[in-house]
């Protein structure tokens, strides 16, 4: 029961008396109308910033506003906020600091009007204050608050401020001054972890004038929960303070259309383009494969010796107009002739077949052997394949017995031959 007690003495306003609501949706340098059902005048508004600045280069162009009403239930002021920013609005009345709670976020819509700030200028407190362990508050665990009493006016003052939940007072009763901390105070939050926490500081100039700065509790290095009750300041279950309203970007509309699910066309596209890139990657595959193969063929060279289309090689695969034929040797004839001035043992032969191909046998004995066909009867038929032009070549045939031919007269004098290998100059490819 004396903990209670205590608590009640700390935070008076943990429930509200009344209620208060937002006439309209606030808007950007717009006047702003609270409605307030019940309570004991005076009331005040605290205004203070939430969330991101919206202007560029993250310009912080809001300031906590306090406004106080000391004569009807509503209270009146213009927002000195641009569009698309937030703010959490703390009401009070006689009875004491966030009486009436605390709303969420409240977003601010635009507007044609931008006078009521300066969009490339950030704004500064009157005065700083400090927390030790730096930038750190935790689950029952204590923490230093201090500043610097030569920019303060008074004797500076600080609330806890929670969106959509319990506000408070905190209190900061004799203060100490500690070196390099100047002076100021220790404080045991009694909070729990993963609360959002805006802490606000104010002197003799209103409440707000040393701005605020947003903390999450966090639970502490042994989670200590030995001041936490269940009066301990937290975020309340259920309707927020100050009605309904829109609270972001992102709110629902009241539209009755059906709305397009942007996430199934988007993966729909997606999917498409990846299976064109796919169908390409293949194509491309195949072509570059055929051109390739057609490369390597090109790359191939002729062989002089594979046979020609129809020409059958013989047992050795070698085509058939390569092949050796045997040289037939003519029989002994009778009596001495004479031919181009030389004799049946010196004869000499420039007969070709029909195919320009030199002959191996003795003319004079083509026709006194009946097995030996006469090449040159040969027709071209009886080949096979196309038939190549040869180079003429004289053949010369040596006989190493009998008596020498008589020298020849001046008129039959035969000119000198002279023996040269065959050139292949003529040979087709």
């Amino acid at each position: 029961m004396a903990k209670l007690a205590i608590a009640a003495a700390i935070y008076p306003a943990l429930v509200s008396a009344y209620t208060w609501r937002f006439t309209s949706q606030p808007t950007q340098c717009g006047n702003v109308t609270i409605a307030v059902n019940g309570g004991t005048p005076p009331f005040s508004v605290l205004v203070v910033p939430y969330g991101i600045s919206p202007l560029p280069n993250n310009i912080e162009a809001r300031k906590i506003q306090s406004i106080e009403n000391q004569n009807g239930p509503d209270i009146s002021f213009k927002l000195n906020f641009p569009a698309n920013s937030q703010f959490v609005a703390v009401l009070s009345d006689k009875s004491g600091f966030a009486s009436g709670g605390t709303s969420v976020g409240v977003l601010v819509t635009g507007s044609g009007d931008a006078s009521c700030f300066d969009a490339s200028k950030n704004v500064a407190p009157a005065f700083f204050y400090n927390i030790e362990p730096g930038g750190v508050i935790a689950q029952c665990v204590s923490t230093r608050i201090w500043w610097d009493p030569s920019a303060v006016q008074g004797t500076p003052h600080f609330q806890g401020v929670i969106p959509g939940g319990q506000s408070f007072e905190i209190p900061g009763n004799n203060p100490t001054t500690v070196p390099n901390q100047g002076l100021g105070f220790n404080w045991v939050p009694p909070l729990r972890g993963g609360t959002t926490l805006l802490l606000v500081s104010g002197d003799n100039r209103g409440n707000g004038s040393g701005g605020s700065s947003p903390y999450t509790v966090g639970s502490g290095p042994n989670n200590d929960n030995s001041c936490l009750n269940s009066d301990s300041p937290s975020s309340t279950p259920g309707n927020p303070a100050g009605g309904s309203y829109q609270t972001s970007t992102n709110a629902p509309s009241n539209n009755s259309g059906h709305e397009t699910n942007v996430a199934a066309i988007a993966g729909g596209v997606v999917g498409g383009v990846v299976a064109l890139l796919a169908i390409c990657l293949i194509m491309f595959f195949f072509m570059r494969r055929r051109r390739l193969r057609a490369e390597e063929k090109s790359k191939i060279r002729p062989d002089l010796l594979q046979a020609d289309e129809g020409d059958e090689g013989g047992a050795s695969g070698v085509p058939q107009y390569y092949q050796p034929e045997p040289y037939l040797m003519a029989e002994s004839t009778v009596g001495r002739s004479s031919l181009g001035g030389l004799t049946s043992d010196d004869r000499r032969f420039s007969q070709t077949d029909t195919d320009g191909r030199p002959l191996s046998t003795l003319l004079s004995d083509t026709a006194s052997r009946s097995g030996t066909p006469d090449p040159s009867n040969m027709s071209s038929s009886t080949r096979k394949g196309p038939l190549r032009q040869m180079r003429p070549v004289n053949i010369i045939q040596h006989s190493d017995a009998g008596p020498s031919a008589p020298p020849a007269t001046a008129e039959e004098e035969e000119p000198e031959t002279v023996e040269l290998p065959p050139a292949y100059t003529n040979i087709n490819k």
